[in-house]
Parts: C-alpha cells; sequence; structure tokens
C-alpha cells in the first residue's frame, strides 16, 4: 500500500516509515527541514530513510501540497507539528504549524485522495494536562500552548469522522525515547552532556516527575498495527504508552549507569506547562490494537546511548 507519513524525517516518524518498509508499504514523507532545532538530524535521518526507498517531499505543510497528491494514499500518519513546551515558541507559531498545518493537509486530503482508508492523527498526552493517568473518555484539560493547540488538530480530524467524510483516528502519545530522540528531549540531551561533560540544565522538581517513559520501537509497532483496522478504530482516540512508570531522575540514574559516568548539574527553576505526572492507561490499545509494549526501560536507554555513540562519536 502507499502510505503517506508527515515530519518523516524527525524521531518518531523516521523509526515509523522505516517499520512501514519493513512490512512491505511503499512509504513517502514530507518534511519542511525547520530550524527548530538543528536539520543536521533530520538530514542524517533522511539520508536513512532514502537509502531504504522512502521518497521525502520537502515542503511546508501550510503551502501547496497538489504535487504531494499527484501519488493516492491508502493511509496518512500526522506526525508533523510544532513541538515540546518552549517558552521561545510563540502561540502563532503553535496555532500555524499545528492547527492551520492539519487543517490545509485535510483540506488536500479531501480534494484529491477521497477514497483514503484511514488518517491517523499522531497526538499527544499533553492534551490531559498536568497530570495524564486517565483513560481517553476524561475531558482534556491542557496547560500549554503546545497541549491546547495539538487538542484543536486533533478535533479537525476527528470531524470528519463524525460527518463520515474520512475514517481517521488520533493516537496520544506518551514520553516516547530512543535513537534520534530530538536534541532538546531529555535523554539525548543527557548522553550528549554526559560525552561531553556538560552541565545538564535540571528544572526545579523535573526529577521528581512521573513519566510513561515509552521506547520508539513499541510506539510504531502500535501505530503500524492501525493498518487494517480502520472499520474498528475510525473515530477513536487511543493512549500508546506503556504502563510501566518511572521518574526523571530514575532516567538520569540510568543513563549515569549506562555510560559510566557521573552527571554535571546545572539546577535551574521550575519550567511553565509541565507534566507532573504521567501514567499511560493502554487497554483500549491492547484491546482495539492488540498493543503490547516489550521493551525494558534500561533496554531501550542502551539502544539511545549506542546509536548516539554511533552518529556523533564514533
Amino acid at each position: 500500500m502507499n502510505i503517506l507519513v508527515t515530519g518523516a524525517a524527525g524521531f518518531i516518524a523516521s523509526h515509523l516509515c522505516e517499520t512501514l518498509v519493513n512490512k512491505g508499504h511503499k512509504v513517502y514523507g514530507i518534511d519542511n527541514f525547520n530550524n527548530y532545532y538543528d536539520t543536521k538530524l533530520k538530514r542524517l535521518n533522511a539520508t536513512d530513510l532514502n537509502a531504504k526507498g522512502v521518497e521525502i517531499f520537502e515542503i511546508d505543510l501550510n503551502d501547496d501540497l497538489s504535487k504531494v497528491f499527484e501519488i493516492n494514499y491508502d493511509y496518512i500518519y500526522h506526525l508533523a507539528a510544532q513541538p515540546g513546551i518552549s517558552a521561545t515558541t510563540s502561540l502563532e507559531e503553535y496555532v500555524t504549524n499545528n492547527i492551520y498545518a492539519t487543517q490545509n493537509l485535510l483540506d488536500f486530503v479531501l480534494k484529491y485522495n477521497p477514497d483514503l482508508k484511514m488518517f491517523v492523527n499522531i497526538a499527544t498526552s499533553s492534551v490531559y494536562g498536568l497530570e495524564a493517568t486517565v483513560d481517553e473518555t476524561v475531558p482534556p484539560q491542557p496547560v500549554s500552548f503546545y497541549g491546547a493547540t495539538k487538542l484543536a488538530a486533533e478535533q479537525l480530524v476527528l470531524a470528519l469522522s463524525r460527518t463520515q467524510k474520512l475514517k481517521s483516528c488520533s493516537i496520544r502519545l506518551y514520553s516516547v525515547y530512543g535513537p534520534r530522540e530530538r536534541p532538546e528531549k531529555l535523554y539525548t540531551m543527557l548522553v550528549e552532556n554526559l560525552f561531553n561533560n556538560k552541565p545538564f540544565p535540571l528544572f526545579e522538581g523535573s526529577e521528581k516527575h512521573e513519566r510513561s517513559f515509552t521506547y520508539v520501537g513499541d510506539i510504531v509497532e502500535g501505530l503500524s498495527a492501525i493498518i487494517g483496522k480502520e472499520d474498528k478504530i475510525d473515530g477513536e482516540i487511543i493512549n500508546l504508552g506503556t504502563d510501566e512508570v518511572n521518574t526523571t531522575g530514575q532516567g538520569i540514574d540510568l543513563v549515569q549507569k549506562i555510560m559510566d559516568k557521573k552527571l554535571l548539574i546545572d539546577h535551574k527553576p521550575p519550567r511553565k506547562g509541565d507534566q507532573q505526572r504521567t501514567a499511560a492507561v493502554i487497554d483500549k490499545a491492547r484491546k482495539l490494537l492488540d498493543y503490547s509494549p516489550k521493551t525494558s526501560f534500561e533496554e531501550g536507554l542502551k539502544e539511545q546511548v549506542k546509536w548516539y555513540k554511533e552518529k556523533f562519536i564514533d
């Protein structure tokens, strides 16, 4: 089948592209290679994907996408977004890249690809608010621009399912980590700073934050399991993560153990909008997608350290 993945050169999307190719699908990607973080990493990912036969359209989702839709797709996985919680990212950027971009993509799908089997929106546990410890029936209470705009994008997608214009679902992800994680995210930054003996910025109280740290390989297996289940999950919101919970402090200790190095800490004041606790409730994913995360926290972190060393140290 033909499958389009947005944000293809990014962290999770690049792994998803590889998994889909390995399952025998023809995969296309979209990425605008913006400078939210150093494009070097995305270019490395894109090179790996090109070698596996993934064709990537370098285009912004807010632009004219008619060239992209010269191909008829069976599935679209929408991962492109303005990510994270950043004091330097304006509300306008979140709205433009999460809401407007999603709607523009949907408009082109309806015009050029109305026979799409399923539009898979990738959302986030940040929509739940400071405590993401509930199932999908609990009303969201986002506390950040990121969470609020991702919730709005989710609703734009699901509205097309409710009006029977397009089959769609939305998958809310929990604290994904692993090889290719963005450079400003916890574990890539942690590994980099340990390798280079640089102080690690630790926001006050964050070492006690509880997270459903989920290995990227488990996440993409769950996402790929959607294929063939479009009738079963049309209109559904599904949490995807792990029900194992660890603190940020435990993660830091584990990486120090794996690398056999001691971290230098640069203490920072608390960061506004940070979730205090996430604990993924994944009963629905188990039932509908036969989802079962298998990678232990230590095993996943070892893979991330190994990847960083191979790409940036050796």
